[in-house]
C-alpha cells in the first residue's frame, strides 16, 4: 500500500475531476453559456435573485463559473487523453519498426524525431495552430503532432535492447512474421516504460493546452476551457480572483494526478525495485 500510495491519490484525484465533469454540468441548476449582466463578476457564494447560489462566483458575463469549470474539464481531459492516445499510436508504431527493420526507415524516423525535439514543443504549437486555425479538432492535432517523438525514440530504443533477446530470435527462426514479432513478443515487453510516458504525457498535454487557451490560440470563446477562462480573467484578476483561481486549481490538480500516476507505476512496474 505504501509503494501504490502515489498511482492511488493520482487515479482518485483524476476519477474526481472526471466524475466531476461529466455529472456535474448535468446536475448544476446553471447553464454555463447563460448571460446575466445584472450579476456580472459577483463572488463565491452569491445567491442570484432565485435563491440558487455560485459556489465560484459568476464572470464578467455573469455566467456561472463553477459550471464553465466544469465545461472545462470536459474539454481539457478529451484533449489530453485522446491526444496522448494519438502521439503514443503514432510514435510507438513508428518507433518499433523503425529499430525493428533499421537502414533507411530508421535514419528517416531518427532525423524527423531530432528535428521536432530541436524545437520548443509551445512554440512549434504555437505555428501549427496559427497555420491550420484554432478549434478542438486542430489543438488535438498539434498536440498528436507535437508528442508522438517521445514515445518513437522510447520505443525504438526498447527494440533494440530486445530484438535480439532470445526469444525474439526463436519467434523469427519459426517463421513469424516481422509484425507480428514486433506486436506480440516486443510491444508487450515495452509497454511497461510506454505507459508511465503517457501518463507524464497526458499532465503535460492538459498544461500545454490551457497555455494555448490563455493566449487566445486554443479552442474558442465561448466554449470555456481552463486557459481561456484564465485568459479572460487576467484583466480582473485585482477585482474578481475567483476567475483565475478556480480554473487553475482544477489545472493544477489534474496535472499532478498525472505526474502521481506517472511515478508510482514507474516505481511499481519497475522489476528492479525492492519488494519489502
Amino acid at each position: 500500500m505504501r509503494r501504490a500510495a502515489l498511482p492511488i491519490l493520482g487515479a482518485a484525484i483524476l476519477l474526481v475531476v472526471s466524475l466531476a465533469a461529466i455529472v456535474g454540468p448535468m446536475l448544476s441548476p446553471f447553464d454555463g453559456y447563460k448571460q446575466d449582466l445584472r450579476g456580472r463578476l459577483q463572488p463565491p457564494g452569491w445567491a442570484d435573485k432565485t435563491g440558487a447560489k455560485h459556489p465560484f462566483g459568476t464572470d464578467q458575463l455573469g455566467r456561472d463559473v463553477f459550471t464553465r469549470s466544469l465545461l472545462g474539464a470536459r474539454l481539457s481531459l478529451l484533449i489530453g487523453f485522446v491526444a496522448v492516445l494519438g502521439a503514443g499510436m503514432l510514435g510507438t508504431f513508428l518507433g518499433l519498426f523503425a529499430a525493428y527493420r533499421g537502414g533507411l526507415l530508421d535514419d528517416l524516423v531518427m532525423r524527423l524525431v531530432d528535428l521536432q525535439l530541436a524545437l520548443p514543443m509551445i512554440l512549434l504549437a504555437l505555428v501549427i495552430v496559427a497555420l491550420l486555425g484554432p478549434s478542438l479538432r486542430n489543438v488535438i492535432l498539434v498536440f498528436v503532432i507535437t508528442g508522438w517523438p517521445v514515445f518513437a525514440r522510447t520505443a525504438r530504443a526498447a527494440t533494440l535492447s530486445l530484438r535480439a533477446e532470445e526469444f525474439v530470435v526463436a519467434a523469427r527462426c519459426i517463421g513469424c512474421r516481422d509484425w507480428r514479432i514486433v506486436l506480440s513478443h516486443i510491444l508487450p515487453n515495452a509497454a511497461r516504460t510506454l505507459i508511465v510516458i503517457a501518463s507524464f504525457e497526458v499532465g503535460k498535454v492538459i498544461i500545454y493546452e490551457s497555455s494555448l487557451g490563455f493566449l487566445g490560440m486554443g479552442v474558442q470563446p465561448p466554449t470555456p476551457t481552463w486557459g481561456n477562462m484564465m485568459g479572460d480573467g487576467r484583466a480582473y484578476l485585482d477585482t474578481a480572483w475567483w476567475l483565475v483561481l478556480f480554473p487553475g486549481l482544477l489545472l493544477v490538480l489534474t496535472a499532478a494526478a498525472g505526474n502521481y500516476i506517472g511515478d508510482g507505476l514507474n516505481e511499481l512496474l519497475d522489476p528492479r525495485s525492492k519488494r519489502v
